[in-house]
């Protein structure tokens, strides 16, 4: 395994990837290893002491790449400006994070002229996917290496073993109970009790977001301003996007709102389940959805459900960078040049609902639609409209009495 010279190491200081630099270099015989590490707002905490570690580990360099509001800029925001929701809840977290990663790992790669990358996702699920298919996509020619499918080690306390050895320190320890990834739009929680999907989450499972049933007992309003299916301000003060998604974070998490519990199937064929608190980006796609409801005619509406559908099932699947992405982008945007409006959105015990909405595109008319008096609306109209409308079902009974 010689020919492997200079590998980027997608890198978190965690137990995985704090064992695969001594292994990268036992394997590939003592290549130089490039640590790299996404900033997707995951947390300052978990960025600190991270390049000491790294070298520590037996990297060579250590590249910390801030790409918070590139995220949210020109993923996230994309992204809910579809309407894409996998499987009815999962606001697509952990999967809107992987192509930007990747992307930056490959752009470090490059730059610093390694012939490989490597990650630390695990056989069983959906980013090993993620990542490889944007690494194809971007850069066909780096070599991919995929330690989880390589080493023989299985378990916790094996990779712990391994650092011992070695006489590499880890914070980690054998009784980690939820594997869990976060940025800046959520947090994710998996394993331990959560295995069973007859078991209620405990307490202990959510880590951002207050219980609903200890929520404040008034509501809190917030105002926001929706531009080509972009917040920009919250109660009227102009926000980045970055900015904005941690604002409403704090207020939403406070209410408890944002939690989902899942069980879904993973693009690798078995189901899982996943615990998922995004309390901002809950806002968020509620005021987006108020300011649609207002805005698109019927089969508007219903081809932006197809291309939300399509889209959150490409992200899920690591699709970002195909043809298929610019195609659905398109038409998502073609639809957003006329979502712009304000909503008025309450936040109580866990709950965030559009309470007040207007837009200056609205296809919404008192006018037409009330129950009282109207100049505008000659109810006779509708005999003939429902006579044309049921005129196939009205043929095929007399063709049938025949």
């Amino acid at each position: 395994m010689s020919q492997v010279k200079k590998v980027v190491l997608a890198y978190s200081g965690g137990l995985d990837t704090s064992a695969i630099i001594p292994w990268l270099k036992e394997t590939y015989d003592d290549c130089e290893i490039v640590a790299f590490c996404a900033d997707v707002g995951q947390g300052e905490e978990e960025l600190v002491g991270l390049h000491e570690k790294a070298i520590a580990s037996g990297a060579s360099e250590c590249h910390i790449v801030d790409l918070k509001e590139e995220f949210v800029k020109d993923y996230i925001y994309p992204t809910i400006a579809s309407g894409a929701v996998y499987e009815g809840t999962y606001l697509l977290g952990t999967s809107m994070a992987r192509p930007i990663i990747a992307k930056a790992q490959v752009e470090v790669a490059l730059k610093v002229g390694a012939d490989a990358v490597c990650h630390g996702c695990t056989g069983k699920g959906n980013d090993q996917i993620r990542f490889e298919s944007c690494f194809a996509a971007l850069a066909p020619e780096l070599q991919v290496i995929a330690p989880w499918r390589e080493w023989d080690m299985v378990s916790r306390e094996d990779l712990l073993d391994y650092l011992a050895e070695r006489n590499i320190e880890t914070t980690a320890s054998a009784t980690k109970i939820y594997s869990r990834d976060a940025n800046a739009w959520h947090i994710s929680h998996e394993g331990g009790e959560l295995e069973d999907p007859y078991n209620e989450p405990s307490k202990g499972v959510w880590t951002l977001t207050v219980d609903p049933l200890d929520a404040p007992n008034e509501p809190e309003y917030l105002t926001l301003t929706v531009e080509n299916a972009r917040v920009t301000a919250v109660d009227g003060v102009e926000l980045s996007p970055y900015d904005a998604l941690m604002l409403l974070n704090e207020k939403a998490a406070a209410h408890g709102v944002g939690r989902v519990d899942i069980t879904e199937n993973r693009t690798v064929g078995m189901k899982s389940r996943g615990c998922y608190e995004t309390p901002g980006g809950t806002v968020m796609v509620t005021a987006l959805r108020g300011i649609d409801e207002l805005v698109h005619d019927k089969p508007s509406r219903r081809w932006r459900d197809q291309v939300g559908q399509e889209f959150a099932h490409l992200v899920y699947d690591g699709r970002w960078f195909t043809p298929l992405c610019g195609s659905l982008l398109a038409a998502s945007e073609s639809l957003a040049k006329d979502a712009n409006g304000e909503v008025v959105v309450r936040l109580y015990k866990g709950q965030a609902v559009a309470v007040k909405k207007k837009s200056p595109n609205s296809l919404y008319s008192e006018e037409f639609a009330t129950f009282g008096d109207d100049n505008v609306y000659d109810q006779k109209h509708a005999e003939g409209f429902i006579r044309l409308y049921s005129l196939s079902s009205r043929i095929r009974k007399l063709n049938s009495n025949k």
